[in-house]
């Protein structure tokens, strides 16, 4: 996707993607990372999910990369933090206590600009992207996270019924990426009720991975 599609769907406030509350699977799954109060997590292509306040509230320390402005801004004024802001070549940093966030192009971003994290969840961002991009990020990914865990959310459908996004990964794709790095545990696999927005038969998936 274009970096103007984002823009657009934020400056129209069409952002159905963005839950009404903190994600279900994030609260159910996110101790199996093992990871003690304080971790950093870095959640990619993050908007403004609540999954972010959550972590806060567990003790958790959130660093996260988005594209839009817009979901930034109101994701601080929803926190009810007041960010400082600094510029960083391409990228805006947004910062608070335990919280950093980088705006701008994720492809920007290197391993000294994003500091050493101990985790990354990923609910939104490789599912995100078109096939013509996924393999570069996943690089970047495990380039810039030194290959840190992941806990990653996915959908599995027939995309010849559905654009995307959110667009389908299939288990042999997700290998294709992560195999080489981590071992991959497959945490949930469930019928998506009502189908993907309602229109296909989709499968999703919790994945938890962890470097060899």
């Amino acid at each position: 996707m274009e970096a103007s599609f984002w823009h657009k769907k934020w400056a129209s406030k069409e952002i159905a993607f963005h839950a009404a509350s903190p994600n279900p699977l994030l609260t159910q799954y996110f101790n199996r990372l093992g990871l003690a109060s304080g971790a950093r997590v870095f959640i990619p292509l993050c908007g403004k999910t609540l999954d972010i306040g959550w972590l806060l509230q567990q003790g958790y320390r959130v660093v996260g990369a988005e594209l839009s402005a817009i979901a930034i801004d109101e994701l601080f004024a929803e926190l009810g933090l007041i960010p400082q802001r600094s510029v960083l070549g391409s990228l805006v940093h947004y910062q608070a206590e335990n919280i950093d966030i980088f705006v701008g192009d994720i492809f920007d971003l290197t391993p000294a600009v994003l500091g050493a994290v101990d985790a990354i969840y990923d609910r939104a961002a490789l599912v995100a992207l078109p096939d013509t991009l996924r393999a570069d990020y996943t690089v970047l990914l495990r380039t810039i996270t030194k290959s840190a865990p992941q806990l990653l959310i996915n959908y599995d459908y027939d995309q010849s019924k559905q654009a995307g996004p959110p667009f389908s990964i299939s288990d042999e794709e997700l290998a294709s990426h992560y195999q080489s790095t981590y071992h991959l545990a497959l945490l949930r696999n469930k019928i998506l009720e009502g189908g993907l927005k309602g229109r296909c038969p989709a499968q999703e998936k919790v994945w938890l991975l962890q470097s060899h």
